[in-house]
């Protein structure tokens, strides 16, 4: 099978370092293989979108040397895949309604963060409610090719999952899904915030009868109050004018070789024909590298 990864950034902030690592690990990895690299937005989520942060973020891509083999893909446009996929298994008879408040739901959390199935008997009527999946206690393993062997029986964990919002939002967790397998994705490389994501991601697969990927969950950067690089800790935008160097930053994070300071279409070139993702470092965080 061609080998198929991708990079799905939200339009909530411009990129940062954070993101600059996965995009350089999923980038490098896929190409070394001689295979495709995809963009896809994210943007399901209306309320947390944004506004000019779509163009911030290709524009950066481009800065970046990064080069795309297939045109983007904005989930926004796909609304109806998703639906068809929730007509798919409510016809299984895997989903159901939930009418459960916020309210009711942040004091089970208080308790216990696996849901408690409420719901999941009363035969709510679909409109205007959450959408949940059903799970089982089945232990649901995976060898991620960083994290080592990863497991989890999501019937003791988070329980009956999300799939549609009360509000009429699409979760992450289908859409992720639905968009993998639409576009032929074999392997995803992020970041290691999204590891518990993962039992979530193939559960849903088995349930739509889609292909199993291949996982592979990269360390995090953190800034020096030991936080994730991220948009809500206000991680600084990347310089596109300091492209070079933050790649040259980025390789070294990520344990690979140096490239020479060149153009960046060049020095992600060489990265690819450099790169071994047995040196990323096997853990959770990027130790002794904070920004």
């Amino acid at each position: 099978m061609h080998p198929k990864g991708r990079f799905a950034p939200s339009p909530t902030g411009p990129l940062h370092f954070g993101s600059l690592l996965t995009a350089m690990a999923s980038y490098c990895h896929v190409k070394s293989q001689q295979g495709s690299w995809l963009v896809r937005i994210e943007d399901t989520d209306i309320p947390r979108i944004q506004a000019g942060a779509e163009s911030q973020i290709l524009a950066a891509l481009e800065a970046f040397g990064f080069e795309w083999n297939e045109e983007i893909v904005f989930q926004r446009e796909r609304l109806g895949l998703y639906e068809h996929a929730l007509e798919q298994l409510k016809q299984q008879d895997l989903i159901y309604a939930c009418a459960c408040s916020r309210k009711q739901l942040q004091a089970n959390v208080s308790l216990n963060s696996t849901y408690p199935q409420t719901c999941r008997h009363l035969n709510l009527p679909f409109n205007g409610q959450a959408i949940r999946l059903k799970t089982t206690s089945q232990l649901i393993c995976f060898d991620d090719l960083i994290q080592g062997t990863c497991c989890e029986n999501l019937s003791q964990t988070t329980g009956d999952f999300v799939l549609k919002r009360r509000d009429g939002i699409i979760s992450y967790q289908l859409a992720v899904v639905v968009d993998d397998a639409m576009q032929g994705i074999t392997q995803v490389v992020r970041g290691a915030d999204l590891l518990d994501n993962t039992a979530r991601q193939i559960w849903l697969g088995e349930c739509l009868n889609v292909s199993r990927l291949s996982y592979c969950h990269i360390p995090l950067a953190m800034n020096a109050q030991g936080q994730k690089l991220s948009k809500q800790n206000l991680a600084k935008p990347l310089d596109l004018n300091h492209a070079p160097q933050l790649i040259q930053q980025a390789l070294q994070a990520l344990n690979q070789p140096n490239v020479d300071i060149d153009t960046p279409q060049s020095m992600l070139a060489q990265a690819v024909a450099q790169w071994d993702l047995a040196h990323i470092p096997h853990q959770l965080e990027l130790k002794d590298f904070y920004l």
